[in-house]
């Protein structure tokens, strides 16, 4: 996977030269380019964003570095055989990034991102090269940050723990939290490991018993557990047929019951009462 940032901060980009992305790169498994915004412009000054048409406080970033340096990595990708561009523009405006989306993009060859400052990007630049490759307009989160380096580090890294070999277990995905399939909706539970007791806190019987199946069914539990005290949101939008039998016992027990009344609006459970841990 080749990946291009164009910013005006490239140091900010420095941890992708660490843990697991800097591994990957190391291997070759992921080409990543770093682009000084400020390379592709003409005035002393360096000058990358004007004030907003339409008046208003703050600045916006200009079309024409934007432009030039979008060309410019769009060319050198293509000359050394890259393919399959895809835009990924980092902005509280966006589509939430999901494990799903992270998923969709660690199956593209080239990923360039946009990560704005100021009040954001000319409109323009994005709907010039959304006539050239699929863009991905994404928020990490309900809330604003100085700049979108921060989302750009985010994104890189949910993206290529996917990729075929960055992790050292090809497994170790499998279970996380809102991973495709079982756990598409669930937050992953608790997790232990040696020594068997520590300060007076020991870890549960059932994960020292070798039965695997008790220990899968543990873990589910725990995993339905946490979903319905951190994230209710999650719980209320599962489809009833995604939760087996065993799964509508934890889930009642919790206080959850189906809520047929809902599925016209998207929402499927409902909480029957308060429960206690």
């Amino acid at each position: 996977m080749r990946l291009d940032v164009v910013t005006i901060f490239p140091e900010y980009l420095d941890p992708l030269n660490v843990s697991l992305v800097g591994k990957a790169r190391a291997r070759g498994q992921l080409n990543v380019h770093v682009h000084d915004l400020r390379a592709w412009t003409y005035d002393r000054h360096s000058t990358v964003d004007d004030t907003p048409y339409g008046g208003g406080p703050g600045m916006v970033m200009k079309t024409e570095p934007w432009g030039d340096a979008l060309d410019s990595a769009l060319a050198d990708g293509y000359e050394t055989g890259s393919h399959g561009p895809a835009l990924i523009v980092p902005t509280p405006s966006g589509r939430p990034f999901t494990q799903a989306l992270a998923v969709e993009l660690s199956e593209r060859p080239w990923l360039i991102f946009t990560p704005a400052r100021y009040e954001g990007i000319d409109r323009r630049v994005i709907d010039e090269y959304a006539t050239r490759m699929p863009v991905y307009e994404v928020s990490i989160g309900d809330y604003v940050l100085a700049g979108g380096e921060a989302a750009v580090l985010v994104v890189t890294e949910a993206v290529a723990r996917l990729l075929p070999g960055v992790l050292g277990n090809a497994e170790s995905h499998r279970d996380d939290s809102f991973a495709p399939g079982a756990m598409a909706n669930l937050l992953e539970g608790p997790v232990y490991t040696k020594p068997p007791e520590w300060r007076g806190r020991d870890i549960p019987d059932v994960l020292l018993s070798g039965h695997h199946g008790k220990i899968a069914r543990w873990r589910r539990d725990e995993a339905l557990r946490r979903t319905t005290a951190n994230r209710p949101d999650l719980i209320e939008r599962c489809d009833p047929k995604a939760f087996d039998k065993k799964d509508r016992e934890m889930l009642s027990i919790l206080g959850w019951s189906p809520d047929p009344e809902g599925e016209p609006h998207g929402r499927f459970w409902r909480r029957t009462e308060d429960v206690g841990d």
